[in-house]
């Protein structure tokens, strides 16, 4: 592997050992603060701590960082590098400072949505947030399989990545109101959310499968994926 291969390793390292491990404790934290709020509203004495809520907030807090940060990293590495392959910043330096600006504004919006507290600014931020990740996801060098889109890596981790953003700016909402409006498209959202995770990590692992390493291209790309045929090697001393 030479170093464009490893460093297209970043996005799916990045899912592996910092995202996932991370959903399955948020959704931990989640059915215990649910258990320990539903036996306290009974009049029973819960053994549940009472820190597993600001905990599952917190580290649901992580693994939207999380998730905002893999999905520009992964739609960033193909996006830079082919521009640098392709002599793109000579061809289009306008689309390369509207791309490079979309990132900033995206990494910008969201860290000022992580430190807002008002609601307004919490809406703003998660909106140019949302925006520019799909914006940036409009460049023809991300691979989205619009023609399969309902088994799209891009596409799953786009919404999955929306929906973070949704729930980090709804967050104090919830605590707010009485009437559980917002816990309840907390829940059903992040439950989505948790179907698109589950996506994620089958069509991720079938992209890595289909992905040569970049030596390989060459002759990879020689192949009919239609037909599933490629060219056949010559025969040795030919």
């Amino acid at each position: 592997m030479d170093l464009y291969d490893r460093l297209s390793l970043l996005h799916p390292a990045l899912a592996i050992i910092v995202v996932y491990p991370l959903i399955g404790i948020v959704v931990n934290r989640a059915l215990l603060t649910r258990r320990r709020r539903l036996e306290v509203r009974g009049g029973a004495k819960s053994k549940i701590a009472p820190s597993v809520g600001p905990d599952h907030v917190a580290i649901g807090t992580w693994l939207s960082i999380g998730v905002v940060v893999s999905a520009l990293l992964g739609m960033g590495f193909p996006i830079f590098s082919k521009f640098l392959k392709n002599n793109t910043l000579t061809a289009e330096p306008l689309r390369v400072g509207l791309v490079t600006l979309f990132f900033l504004l995206a990494a910008g919006s969201f860290f000022l949505l992580l430190r807002s507290r008002a609601k307004l600014g919490r809406g703003i931020f998660a909106s140019l947030t949302g925006m520019s990740l799909i914006l940036i996801g409009f460049q023809p060098e991300v691979f989205r399989r619009d023609d399969e889109w309902m088994f799209s890596h891009y596409y799953y981790g786009v919404a999955a990545a929306l929906l973070m953003i949704f729930s980090v700016a709804i967050v104090q909402d919830i605590y707010q109101d009485r009437q559980n409006r917002w816990r309840l498209a907390h829940i059903a959202l992040n439950c989505f959310a948790l179907l698109l995770f589950m996506g994620q990590g089958m069509t991720g692992a079938r992209d890595l499968l289909e992905i040569p390493l970049d030596w390989q291209k060459p002759y990879i790309y020689q192949c009919n994926f239609g037909e599933r045929t490629c060219p056949q090697a010559p025969a040795e001393g030919q």
